[in-house]
């Protein structure tokens, strides 16, 4: 074999060599650009989450800023005046009834929180957490035995509230809320505390094979916020 022969097959290998490291090299640039690319778009998104809710929270607080304002200027309005002080009692006690009022007082504390089971130990590991229709069924029994104003970590349920599952998280009143969930109830507590009983279905969700974390505590002082949505009536009429 001659010199020039051996020194072209040497430069062969070589440029094969170059152009696979090239080769490797420009994959390895793309997946990091990628890998950059997507968690610039990540954190882009969850900075544009953040500051919507900023704005939400900042406009709710506006809202019951002019809320009391407005309750400010009633009461100068109504003062020393019998009928009006009578009509925006009727109001207000209206919208305590309805949820557009805070309210204080005793009752319960409920707090549901997914099982600490290790979901490969059972068949179906959705069992393991917990669903709207749970939620739904223990605010009913409350509702049974005398609640008079319930709330799901701090979102008042009214006539229009929907619990939908929505995946890991339920959706209630249009938010998004995870476990654990906090339910206060005001009403009688020894009346209310009768849904922990035996057979009951807070009873159903701690027993096997669910284990549900279930806790239940009387409280003679919870408060329960108001209602921050806006309840519309579409379909009911008032009769005249």
């Amino acid at each position: 074999m001659t010199n020039k022969l051996k020194i072209s097959i040497v430069l062969g290998i070589m440029c094969l060599a170059l152009t696979a490291g090239i080769c490797v090299q420009v994959k390895t640039v793309q997946s990091s650009n990628s890998t950059v690319s997507q968690n610039y778009e990540e954190n882009n998104l969850r900075a544009e989450v953040l500051k919507y809710k900023e704005r939400y929270d900042n406009t709710i607080k506006e809202i019951d800023e002019l809320d009391k304002q407005l309750d400010a200027k009633i009461d100068e309005a109504t003062e020393n005046n019998s009928e009006l002080e009578e009509a925006q009692a009727q109001i207000k006690e209206g919208n305590k009834i309805i949820g557009l009022e805070e309210v204080t007082g005793p009752g319960v504390i409920i707090t549901l929180s997914d099982s600490q089971l290790d979901p490969s130990t059972v068949f179906d590991p959705s069992t393991l957490l917990l669903h709207d229709l749970d939620i739904v069924s223990v605010i009913n029994e409350l509702k049974n035995t005398g609640a008079e104003a319930i709330s799901i970590n701090e979102q008042r349920i009214v006539s229009t509230s929907s619990i939908q599952c929505g995946g890991a998280i339920i959706n209630i009143n249009g938010e998004r809320i995870g476990s654990p969930f906090t339910i206060k109830a005001i009403g009688l507590p020894e009346s209310l505390a009768n849904i922990d009983r035996t057979d009951g279905y807070l009873d159903l969700l701690r027993s096997e094979p669910y284990k549900i974390g279930v806790e239940l505590k009387k409280s003679n002082n919870i408060t329960i916020p108001k209602y921050s949505g806006v309840i519309n009536f579409k379909y009911a009429k008032s009769v005249e």
